[in-house]
């Protein structure tokens, strides 16, 4: 395969194991003129690896407002550019896209070079339901923003896939069982590819135990399964019926949630939100 002149290639780089990388994508590496890398430190142990001598050049976050349009002069001059990140494919979950756009914007040829991508890697083996998924990437550090994000998605019937880091995950598992409820099946996937590649599966409840007992660590990829599309839905006056029959034996608002929760796997937060309702219009 001959490089072309005035192109973008977008190459997949491995996710952890370096036997991933294909020959393709170390044909390209080796015969681009430049390669735009997430950290030209990180791709720089990957080009060693390889034998590979193509200068670099950083593009990432923090720099891609400056870096596009020299990038972009150096295509339209000639110049045939590798983009990488830090592993996986580009434009995920990184400011690769907007390069992509510029450059189609502009009519310069984009050509993707396939290959590891943890998403797909940890929807292959986690044992949910692979037919319809959908990629929410990396959710908000901030709170309020993580929980709205969560919420817009409680009633999605598709499996749900999401990056997140070892610091944020248990605030995170405690979000997912607020907005999702506490039965849902989970799968953590972390380390892929790597030495210490690890699938855990069971219910978010069983995951939030887990991880109380154990330090996160490695990058983790979520997978949620969906809102079950054919679950039978009582009405909200059924629902009001079940926790007032729940209550009446002394148990708490909150309790009489949970157990309902684990019931119908509706979200804990919404059916507290009704029971609340049950003592207005008691009081009314």
């Amino acid at each position: 395969m001959d490089i072309k002149p005035a192109t973008l290639y977008v190459v997949a780089t491995p996710i952890g194991n370096l036997e991933d990388m294909t020959f393709r994508a170390v044909k390209i590496l080796q015969t681009v003129d430049v390669i735009a890398a997430e950290d030209t430190r990180h791709t720089g142990r990957l080009l060693q690896h390889f034998q590979i001598k193509t200068p670099q050049v950083s593009y990432h976050e923090h720099n891609r407002s400056s870096r596009i349009p020299e990038l972009l002069e150096e295509l339209t001059n000639g110049k045939a550019i590798a983009l990488v990140t830090d592993a996986g494919v580009p434009g995920i979950s990184d400011p690769g896209y907007e390069l992509v756009k510029v450059c189609i914007e502009a009519g310069i040829p984009v050509v993707p070079i396939p290959g590891a991508n943890a998403a797909i890697t940890a929807l292959s083996a986690a044992g949910l339901p692979t037919d319809r998924f959908v990629f929410e990437g990396f959710l908000s550090a901030k709170g309020q923003q993580r929980r709205s994000h969560l919420e817009s998605l409680e009633t999605e019937s598709r499996t749900l896939i999401f990056y997140e880091s070892p610091h944020r995950l248990r605030e995170t598992l405690q979000d997912f069982a607020e907005i999702f409820g506490t039965s849902r099946q989970i799968v953590l996937a972390r380390e892929l590819t790597k030495l210490y590649e690890e699938f855990w599966r069971g219910t978010i409840e069983e995951a939030i135990a887990h991880y109380s007992q154990r330090e996160p660590q490695g990058e983790y990829t979520l997978l949620v399964a969906g809102t079950p599309p054919t679950q039978p839905q009582l009405s909200e006056e059924e629902l009001k019926a079940e926790l007032l029959a729940i209550m009446s034996q002394g148990i708490s608002r909150s309790q009489a949630s949970r157990q309902l929760a684990k019931v119908t796997s509706l979200p804990r937060r919404q059916l507290y939100q009704l029971a609340l309702a049950i003592k207005m219009d008691q009081q009314s």
